[in-house]
């Protein structure tokens, strides 16, 4: 469905688009342009939960420094898998 741009340049983004990638109030959308068209990716606002406990299925007790860093890599790298996992398009 076409969106017209409104006497502010603003457009809407689809509600169907926004569901399917989570976007909701306060997520800041960069923009690029790229040849003839626009890009855009949206990046979610800042949260204040806290993270304790976060990476506990990733390391033992009596964990040294390195097993830390292993387990804060692993963490991101399953993180990462995720959130592709919920933003590609089936197929």
């Amino acid at each position: 469905m076409p969106y017209r741009v409104g006497p502010k340049g603003q457009v809407v983004v689809a509600k169907e688009i926004r569901d399917r990638l989570g976007i909701g109030p306060g997520w800041v959308a960069i923009q690029r342009l790229n040849g003839d068209h626009v890009e855009m990716h949206f990046l979610p606002p800042d949260h204040n939960e806290s993270l304790k406990g976060s990476l506990a299925p990733y390391v033992r007790r009596d964990a040294s420094p390195e097993d830390w860093d292993r387990a804060r890599d692993r963490a991101w790298r399953d993180a990462a898998t995720a959130r592709e996992r919920e933003t590609d398009p089936p197929s």
